[in-house]
């Protein structure tokens, strides 16, 4: 694969905020010929850095949200099977 077609399609996969596609791409980096496309690739793997880390705090944020509402409605089901049943 070309370095043109390798960083178009690196900052296709930023655009569409791919991970795997990112990593991939990141994993199997082609061989710069000239400072300008080093430099570009060095710009767009700080994007795609920058990405995987809001991406990572929002999965974090997102985390803590479901355990809070499984914390709740485990506390509401413990509550309803608690309490006592009187039959006269």
């Amino acid at each position: 694969m070309s370095v043109q077609m390798w960083l178009k399609k690196l900052q296709i996969s930023i655009i569409e905020k791919d991970p795997e596609k990112i990593d991939t791409l990141v994993q199997n980096m082609p061989h710069f010929e000239s400072v300008d496309e080093m430099k570009s690739a060095s710009s767009l793997v700080k994007e795609a850095l920058k990405l995987l880390n809001n991406l990572k705090d929002e999965t974090a944020i997102t985390m803590r949200r479901l355990q809070q509402h499984k914390d709740f409605l485990n506390a509401t089901l413990h509550s309803q099977t608690n309490r006592l049943d009187i039959k006269s």
